[in-house]
């Protein structure tokens, strides 16, 4: 076979996207990022696990905003071969009615101790494959539902197909990182079904090996496919099989449905996420792991400097940052600086617009889609202006790509260049176009304050306002997520819960700017000591919890170390 040595897992993590390296565009937002972090984490605590996901030569997308705020996309170019081995492995997996040839590539990402995680990411681009298969892997969630699922079939199928010409068939734990990836079920029985165990008895050994994690707290944004569309995709020897399993009801595959019917284990991303997941699917037990970010890769350098000096041993023991308050203030406040100082120097590299590393800071960084409502805060222009005339210069910084199809996360874009524009001269708001990881470690470790504003409670946990709390920065956010769990009101930053008038978005805009003028921009200009205070908290309470080696520790002792998944 391949020239690979990597020891055999006990566990493959499934993902539809996965943010390995700031050169590989294999990822879009938040599910991206915190699969990479997951992978990091399991290779700091030595968990044998393989990663699978789609190569993506075409990346996401690379985004540009004109001065009108259009976004306009265009392909991201990168060279797999610069930065991924190419493994001597290939697997067939019938789509549309033809053999599909998947090979794969390999990245390595190897943890603080020097344990080494594979992860696989699937290619079509081969020759033999028919022009239309050779481009299944080139765009993440590029095309329409018929394009996805033959895109899910190689995730799904195809991992599982390439994992056993590796000799990894049997790995223990399939772990599925959203529904992208449920196809991986009839893979398996049919895995176990060779293997002499049919019927209920091949469908309970499935569930013994797998897990599930659903990051969507809508019905809308679970995957779901037409029949026909899986007929033809799929083929009708698969759609039998999935009539049987009771998730084509109403003639319509369900991702989601498919991947808990034949999981054990399956969790939601938070507390309130779980309670809005079970009022999804009442019949299912549907645990909770809250999520984390990887602190040594979001903590800015300045930070992990300070950190080092105070925290001995904290990259390997996140832990220890619940001994943050021990660190200096003055210490503290050099370190933020520097960090603040990175982020005028990027913000004007790249837009050319100089900040004033004085001026009170805040950042809104998402995926731009119409629930996260990212201009929330400049539908009140008018108390900005007053704000930053009474009590001190504000700054809003802006970022974050809506996806190609979504009119609505578009139109917010334009709505924020405008508001811009409005507030010129008055408040200097900025948009930062093509979000990445490498802007979002910039943004995080040098804004002030950290504001997030999504419509409960849709927010299935969120995870940009834990990397800000690594770096000293407090939130402002509402209450949705894991805010509802970090969020310790003038503590570790404030809430946004709209108790000022209607408890609707005018509610929730009223508390979040009543918050601005009355407790947080006062603080920072006149009490900066304490704001300093508030943010060394911040790492201390949220930073030492709010982490991957938790999240992972957590995995590994409920789901990937559970009786069923180890007999």
């Amino acid at each position: 076979m391949s020239e690979h040595s990597d020891p055999a897992p006990a566990v493959a993590y499934f993902s539809m996207e996965v943010a390995l390296d700031e050169r590989i565009p294999t990822y879009s937002g938040g599910l991206g990022v915190l699969a990479g972090d997951h992978l990091r984490a399991a290779a700091d605590l030595g968990v044998h696990l393989v990663g699978v996901t789609l190569l993506y030569r075409d990346g996401y997308f690379r985004q540009e905003v004109d001065s009108q705020g259009q976004q306009h996309e265009s392909p991201v170019t990168w060279a797999p071969g610069d930065l991924l081995d190419r493994l001597d492995v290939a697997a067939t997996v019938t789509i549309g009615g033809r053999g599909v040839t998947v090979t794969a590539w390999r990245f390595v990402i190897e943890g603080s101790r020097g344990h080494r995680v594979p992860v696989l990411l699937l290619d079509t681009d081969v020759d033999g494959n028919a022009q239309e298969d050779r481009r299944i892997t080139d765009q993440l969630y590029g095309g329409d539902s018929r394009h996805r699922l033959r895109q899910e079939a190689v995730l799904g199928l195809g991992g599982m197909q390439v994992l056993g010409a590796l000799g990894w068939g049997a790995v223990p734990t399939l772990h599925m990182n959203e529904g992208h990836s449920a196809l991986l079920t009839l893979a398996a029985l049919h895995q176990t079904g060779a293997q002499g165990r049919r019927g209920g008895g091949a469908a309970d050994a499935v569930r013994a090996r797998c897990v599930f994690t659903t990051h969507t707290p809508v019905p809308a944004g679970h995957d779901r496919f037409p029949r026909a569309t899986v007929r033809e995709v799929l083929g009708q020897a698969l759609e039998s099989e999935l009539d049987t399993t009771g998730c084509l009801a109403d003639d319509e595959l369900n991702m989601t449905r498919l991947g808990i019917t034949f999981s054990a284990f399956v969790n939601a991303v938070s507390a309130r996420h779980a309670e809005v997941t079970r009022e999804m699917f009442p019949d299912v037990p549907v645990h909770y792991v809250t999520n984390g970010v990887h602190a040594a890769t979001w903590t800015a350098p300045p930070m992990a400097d300070l950190f080092d000096r105070h925290l001995e041993g904290w990259r390997e023991a996140n832990v220890k940052l619940r001994s943050a308050t021990v660190i200096p203030l003055d210490e503290l406040a050099v370190a933020r600086r520097v960090s603040k100082d990175r982020l005028v120097e990027t913000v004007e590299e790249r837009t050319g617009v100089r900040l004033d590393p004085a001026a009170f800071t805040i950042t809104v960084a998402r995926r731009a889609a119409a629930y996260k409502r990212l201009d929330l805060l400049l539908r009140d222009p008018e108390r900005l202006r007053v704000i930053a005339k009474r009590v001190g210069p504000l700054q809003i910084l802006y970022s974050g790509k809506a996806h190609p199809r979504d009119d609505d996360g578009k139109a917010t874009l334009v709505r924020i260049l405008e508001q811009a524009k409005a507030l010129a001269g008055a408040v200097e708001t900025v948009f930062v176009e093509d979000y990445s990881m490498a802007l979002a470690k910039v943004l995080c470790a040098g804004s002030d304050l950290w504001l997030n504003t999504p419509e409960p409670p849709m927010e299935a946990s969120g995870t940009s306002g834990m990397k800000a709390a690594l770096n000293g920065v407090p939130s402002l956010s509402v209450l949705d997520g894991w805010w509802i769990e970090g969020h310790v009101e003038g503590v570790t930053g404030w809430s946004i819960d709209g108790r000022h008038g209607d408890s609707g978005e005018d509610g929730e805009l009223d508390d979040l700017i009543d918050k601005l003028d009355n407790e947080i921009v006062p603080l920072y200009y006149e009490r900066p000591r304490t704001f300093l205070e508030i943010g060394r908290l911040c790492v201390a309470l949220n930073g030492s919890y709010f982490n991957t080696e938790r999240m992972v520790r957590e995995y590994r002792s409920l789901a990937y170390d559970r009786p069923a998944a180890t007999t």
